[in-house]
């Protein structure tokens, strides 16, 4: 699969990473897309197969064949072989990445907020992580805004997860309020510690739509309200107007 390809499937399956991707230096934009359509593919893998020793088995694959990039290109392949040319061997270490899909192949639920903060830091935090390294951002802000952007995405869609096996293991509105108190304090921690990072990794960083209204939402106990297009869309915008990724800091 070409470079216009996966952007094309991002479009559809992940546009809100897609749109930073594309904000991001011409540069770093091949690097940004594979490691999202990978993201992307990676979430999708352990929901293909209602089986979960089938797709424990592709979830497997995925860690394989991601470790042996350490020892050189892949045969070709749609996703692989792009993501080789974007990263070279360091894509390796994306391994772990599929790694942490493991419970979702078992469609394991989360019994308490510190697993489904773990989770989130493993999945989602660490795509973010990587992705801000490239674009010269490092350090405690940027695994705390990751930590805590992945928790929001995860709150976001956990009335869906739920459905699947992967949400809360029983119902209890302190699990999702002690989970959006994470994330609240991740984020806070991010603003306050924001000074070294780059105007250049800004782009990377956005938490998506409403943070505080889905964290608010789950700490009364709710559900958090769907995001408009026309939402989205100004979001995005003034990310990229302002290079403000911060939440809750002047």
């Amino acid at each position: 699969m070409s470079l216009e390809a996966l952007t094309g499937t991002l479009q559809t399956g992940d546009p809100d990473r897609l749109a930073m991707a594309l904000m991001a230096p011409r540069a770093a934009r091949p690097r940004l897309i594979t490691l999202y359509a990978l993201n992307l593919e990676l979430a999708r893998t352990p929901l293909a197969a209602r089986d979960p020793l089938i797709a424990e088995m592709r979830v497997q694959w995925w860690v394989d064949r991601l470790a042996g990039l350490a020892d050189g290109p892949p045969p070709p392949h749609e996703l692989l072989t792009p993501l080789w040319a974007a990263w070279g061997d360091r894509a390796a270490r994306f391994a772990a990445l599929a790694e942490a899909r493991r419970r979702d192949a078992a469609r394991r639920p989360f019994a308490a907020a510190a697993e489904a903060a773990d989770y989130a830091a493993a999945t989602g935090g660490a795509v973010m992580t990587w992705a801000a390294a490239e674009l010269g951002g490092h350090g405690p802000a940027v695994r705390a805004q990751g930590q805590g952007a992945a928790i929001v995405a995860w709150l976001r869609a956990e009335p869906a997860l739920r459905g699947m096996g992967m949400g809360w293991s029983r119902p209890d509105a302190g699990h999702a309020a002690e989970l959006a108190a994470t994330g609240r304090a991740a984020l806070a921690r991010a603003a306050a510690e924001r000074r070294p990072i780059p105007r250049a990794a800004s782009a990377v960083l956005f938490a998506g739509v409403g943070p505080q209204t889905v964290l608010d939402a789950a700490a009364a106990g709710g559900a958090p309200r769907p995001v408009s297009e026309f939402a989205r869309r100004a979001a995005l915008a003034r990310l990229a107007l302002t290079g403000r990724w911060w939440i809750g800091a002047a």
